[in-house]
């Protein structure tokens, strides 16, 4: 068995003013492109509620950036369950007053042949997936429609709300180096040679990172993009737009 693989180190995110004071609800920040996120964010000085099935690791980011000095409360969530979306959303109008900023980052992937997956994967993906965003999506719209704006930025999907001033756009991420990947990989007999795979797929020969993907998502929560709507940013390096034998 060759050596497992392990994540590459995470680079530092730029600093700045691009969310100053902007109020934040992630979900699904314990790793990943979610905890990315949450380094993004609170490197550009936003104010975050974050949330995660798993509490102990989403409150271990948290505090991690709290020792920072930014500005993140952690709660555990389990997006699948709309009671836990409304607190979370009440959490950052009690501590903030308002919210500005939605990211439904919360998902699984269920890697099953259609004929081997079992009807309660497919059933818990959904939940997770789906209806997590629509229930984050319901449990803010309340406060951004009284504010008359805010964005919402779905890992993807869809809601009608632009003449109340509130944005919501979507980030397709394509082939992510996070966790979940890394032990994909490290089922193979050889996982440097699977990784190199998924690398070679790729115009650039490597796969995305991340933070790449949490820095589109702070354009899209910042307010350089007031004019981008009903958008769908895909980021995948290019794979998408290249046939393979």
């Amino acid at each position: 068995m060759a050596e497992p693989l392990s994540l590459p180190p995470v680079p530092e995110p730029p600093k700045g003013e691009r969310l100053k004071n902007k109020v934040v609800l992630l979900t699904g920040a314990a790793q990943g492109i979610g905890e990315a996120i949450v380094a993004t964010f609170a490197s550009q000085q936003a104010k975050l509620v974050i949330s995660d099935i798993q509490a102990e690791k989403v409150e271990k980011v948290a505090a991690h950036w709290r020792e920072q000095g930014a500005d993140v409360v952690a709660i555990k969530a389990d997006v699948s369950r709309q009671q836990d979306l409304h607190a979370m959303a009440k959490l950052a109008i009690e501590l903030h007053g308002r919210i500005d900023v939605l990211v439904n980052c919360a998902g699984v992937n269920v890697f099953r042949d259609p004929l081997q997956m079992t009807e309660d994967d497919w059933h818990r993906c959904f939940a997770i997936d789906l209806d997590g965003a629509w229930y984050g999506c319901k449990a803010v719209l309340p406060q951004m429609i009284e504010q008359g704006i805010g964005s919402i930025i779905n890992i993807a999907s869809g809601i009608e709300y632009a003449p109340k001033g509130i944005r919501v756009n979507a980030i397709a991420p394509g082939y992510i180096e996070t966790q979940l990947n890394v032990d994909y990989w490290n089922g193979f007999a050889d996982p440097h040679a699977e990784r190199q795979r998924a690398f070679d797929l790729h115009p650039p020969r490597r796969i995305g990172q991340p933070i790449e993907v949490a820095m589109t998502a702070v354009f899209l929560a910042s307010d350089e993009a007031p004019f981008i709507n009903a958008s769908c940013i895909t980021i995948d390096g290019g794979r998408s737009v290249m046939y393979h034998d």
